[in-house]
């Protein structure tokens, strides 16, 4: 697959393609007495740069590489009902996961959130983790061309940034950190965000079947290389704090790094199947991470 570049008056950056300043500006405007959380999505991360470098412009980052040898490893396995469909982001979404990647994990963070495997209307759409489209293209300042997997469920289609459901798990991760942080160059400064386990497993219904409901030796063949891609995530970034988004990340991360000087910790997850995490999961999730000492108070 070649991707071409933008060239609607781009400026060359070493490594980096950009749109110039040079048209009047048409960002809303943000000012709003209404509290940010109740300010819509095109509003509330209208403050992302938007960059698309073409992946053939950029040295590969470790994170590229790690996700790269990740989608290798995992492409050739396969697994028996009541699993039908498997889909991979990092194989049809690899343009958006890759630019996630480059544009917002370089370098070290105090903070890796972990979350379990993607959602059908987030990653599953965008290659981004918890990626509810509306703030991967808004806050985070990605939107690029998604394909689809080799074999598609009918009630599961990957419409990609042109999506109209929303992922409510995604909603509620990025909009906390939305109205904590100015904007997200301000975020990715001390933290990042990823997946354990990049593969979507779907039934013949459509319904999500969630990694740990795999038959054992089926979970042991994913699980290899989710460990070995999750020990070059953390020597790459360095963490001194890994959140599980919800149990099931915190208890792969203690079995995959015994050995890592980071903390490992939980946070409730923000699945709407959770009625805890439906009475208002931000101020809970941010009142956890300020009681471990991750946060400090407001």
């Amino acid at each position: 697959m070649s991707y071409q570049a933008d060239l609607d008056a781009v400026v060359l950056i070493p490594g980096l393609y950009t749109r110039p300043h040079t048209r009047p500006d048409t960002r809303p405007d943000t000012r709003s007495d209404k509290p940010l959380s109740q300010t819509p999505y095109a509003v509330r991360f209208c403050t992302a740069l938007r960059v698309s470098p073409p992946l053939e412009a950029l040295m590969p980052t470790p994170l590229v590489n790690a996700a790269r040898a990740l989608r290798r490893q995992l492409q050739d396995l396969s697994f028996a009902a009541p699993v039908t469909h498997v889909y991979n982001p990092l194989d049809y979404a690899r343009r958006s996961h890759e630019q996630y990647l480059t544009r917002w994990g370089s370098g070290s963070r105090s903070v890796l959130f972990l979350g379990m495997n993607p959602g059908p209307w987030g990653m599953g759409q965008t290659g981004v983790p918890f990626g509810e489209v509306a703030a991967v293209r808004d806050w985070l300042g990605i939107e690029t061309p998604v394909s689809h997997p080799d074999t598609e469920h009918p009630k599961r289609p990957i419409d990609g940034f042109a999506c109209a459901r929303s992922e409510v798990s995604g909603q509620r991760l990025w909009g906390m950190f939305a109205d904590r942080f100015t904007d997200a160059g301000q975020f990715f400064a001390e933290h990042f965000v990823a997946n354990y386990c990049p593969l979507m497993f779907m039934e013949e219904t459509g319904r999500n079947r969630t990694p740990d409901k795999l038959p054992a030796h089926e979970r042991e063949a994913v699980q290899g290389p989710c460990d070995e891609h999750l020990r070059r995530l953390v020597d790459a970034l360095q963490p001194r704090w890994i959140v599980g988004v919800g149990r099931f990340a915190q208890t792969q991360a203690q079995r995959a790094l015994p050995d890592t000087q980071a903390q490992i910790v939980t946070t409730l997850q923000p699945s709407p199947a959770s009625p805890i995490a439906n009475r208002g999961w931000a101020p809970q999730a941010s009142a956890q991470l300020q009681n471990l000492g991750i946060w400090t108070g407001e």
